[in-house]
C-alpha cells in the first residue's frame, strides 16, 4: 500500500486568531509581532493583504511599516494562540492517532489506508478543513502526498484555505517547476550558493549530480538531492516526552551591559522555573545559549546531581555558566537563553538545609499564584525590575525583541 501523508498548516495563524476576536480586522493588512518604533521587533505573522505589500514573517517591524504604512500592527495575545493550537491538534487527533505536531500551527498526519473511512483522502482533508473552520474559525491549507517533504510543499501551494493532492509517482514532476526557495531547509545562504551553480528550480536541482551536491554541501547535499526529487522516507512521529524546557530572547540591541544581561537571565530563569512547576517537572541539567553580534552561537551546561524546579537554583547555576561564557568573547550579546534538561532525573536531597529548600519552594509558589491570576509581569523580583514591566509578554520594552521564544524540546511546545 502506498504511503500517504497530510501536512496541515493554519493560514496566517496569529492574524487569523486575532480576526476571530476582532472581525473588523478581516480584509485589512495586519501584522502581529509588535509595534514599530518600540525596539528591534519582527513580524511574527502577516495577513494576506499585508503580504501583497511584501510584508512577511521575520521582517523587521520598521521595514514592514515602510512597505505598508496602513498596516495594523498588533503585539499579540499568546493565550489565544495557545488555546487555538490545542483545539487544532485535538481536531487532527480525532482523524488519525498518527499525529506529528510541528510548532503550534502545523502538523503531519499519517493517513495511509484511511480512504476506507472517508471515501477518498481528499474528502478526508476537506472534512478536516471544515472542522477547523467550524470549531476555531480560521482557514487551513492541506498538502497530501507520499512523503513529508512533498506534502509540506503542497500545503504551501494550497494557500490560502485550500488542498493540493500530489498523486503517487508525480512527486518529481510537481516539484520540478518550483523555485528552489520553496523547498523547506533551503535558506538564504544555500539559495545563494545554488544560484551560483546556475540552479534556480527544483527540477534543475534534481538533475544535478548527487556527487556535486555532496562535494559542495556534504551530507546535506545528498538530502537536498533526494528532497528535490520528492524522496523523503522520514516517518510521521508522534510526540515524545519533553527532554528539556527553555526560554530565549533576541535583544533589541546587541549589548555587553552586564547588569541588563544578568537581569534578562533572571527573567528567563523564572519563566523556565514557572513552566517546570506548571507541568510538575524537575530537571538535573542547567544550560544556557548565547548568540553574539557576529551570530556565533554557543551553549554551555552543567549537571547538578539532583533535580530542581527552583527559580533561584536555575538562575544561580545559569549565571555561573553565563559569566564564564561571556569572559571568552568580547563581542556584544544578541540572543540569550536559559533551560533545564534531564527532566524527570534522579531526585536527591538538595544541597541546602531543609529550611532553605522550603523557602525557595514557598516563594516560587507565591509568585506562581500571583502570576497565574494577574499575568507574569504583575510581580517581579528586584533584579528583573530593571527590564521594565511587560518584558517578553508580547510587548517590547527595555531590550527585549517583544517575544520570548519557548523551547519545549522533544515534543511540540505550547506557544506563549
Amino acid at each position: 500500500m502506498t504511503r500517504r501523508i497530510m501536512h496541515i498548516d493554519l493560514d496566517a495563524f496569529f492574524v487569523s486568531v486575532e480576526q476571530v476576536f476582532d472581525p473588523s480586522l478581516k480584509g485589512k493588512p495586519v501584522a502581529v509581532g509588535g509595534i514599530p518604533g518600540h525596539g528591534r521587533g519582527v513580524v511574527a505573522a502577516a495577513s494576506y493583504e499585508a503580504r501583497q505589500f511584501g510584508v512577511h514573517s521575520g521582517m523587521p517591524l520598521r521595514e514592514a511599516e515602510r512597505r505598508c504604512p496602513k498596516c495594523i500592527f498588533l503585539s499579540g495575545h499568546f493565550e489565544r494562540y495557545r488555546d487555538a493550537s490545542r483545539k487544532f491538534m485535538a481536531i487532527l487527533a480525532d482523524f488519525s492517532p498518527f499525529l506529528e505536531p510541528v510548532g503550534i500551527d502545523e502538523a503531519y498526519l499519517e493517513v495511509t489506508g484511511f480512504e476506507s473511512l472517508h471515501g477518498t483522502l481528499k474528502a478526508m482533508g476537506e472534512k478536516i478543513r471544515r472542522h477547523i473552520r467550524d470549531e476555531i474559525g480560521i482557514g487551513a491549507s492541506i498538502g497530501l502526498a507520499s512523503a513529508k517533504i512533498v506534502a509540506k510543499v503542497a500545503s504551501k501551494s494550497a494557500k490560502p484555505d485550500g488542498i493540493v493532492e500530489v498523486p503517487d509517482g508525480a512527486e518529481a514532476a510537481f516539484l520540478a517547476p518550483l523555485p528552489i526557495g520553496r523547498l523547506p531547509g533551503i535558506g538564504e545562504q544555500t539559495e545563494k550558493a545554488l544560484h551560483g551553480l546556475g540552479i534556480h528550480t527544483l527540477g534543475e536541482l534534481a538533475r544535478l549530480p548527487r556527487s556535486t551536491l555532496a562535494d559542495r554541501f556534504g551530507k546535506y547535499g545528498e538530502v537536498l538531492h533526494d528532497h528535490a526529487r520528492g524522496i523523503d522516507r522520514r516517518p510521521v512521529e508522534r510526540p515524545a516526552e519533553a527532554k528539556s524546557v527553555s526560554y530565549e530572547t533576541t535583544l533589541n540591541e546587541d549589548t555587553r551591559d552586564r547588569d541588563f544581561l544578568e537581569a534578562t537571565l533572571r527573567y528567563l530563569s523564572e519563566k523556565t522555573g514557572a513552566r517546570l512547576r506548571r507541568y510538575g517537572q524537575k530537571g538535573g541539567v542547567i544550560h544556557i545559549r548565547l548568540r553574539f553580534s557576529d551570530f556565533t552561537t554557543i551553549t554551555r551546561q552543567r549537571s547538578l546531581g539532583f533535580a530542581t524546579d527552583a527559580n533561584e537554583i536555575i538562575y544561580e547555576e545559569a549565571l555561573k555558566l553565563f559569566a564564564k561564557a561571556l569572559d571568552h568573547s568580547r563581542l556584544p550579546v544578541r540572543l540569550l537563553g536559559v533551560g533545564v534538561g534531564d527532566l524527570g532525573g534522579v531526585e536527591t536531597q538538595l544541597p541546602l538545609s531543609g529550611a532553605g529548600a522550603a523557602g525557595f519552594a514557598a516563594i516560587d509558589r507565591a509568585l506562581d499564584r500571583i502570576r497565574k491570576k494577574y499575568g507574569f509581569s504583575s510581580i517581579q523580583t528586584g533584579r528583573v525590575m530593571t527590564l521594565g514591566r511587560g518584558s517578553g509578554e508580547g510587548h517590547e520594552s527595555h531590550g527585549f525583541s517583544g517575544r520570548i521564544m519557548d523551547q519545549h524540546k522533544g515534543r511540540s511546545a505550547d506557544p506563549l
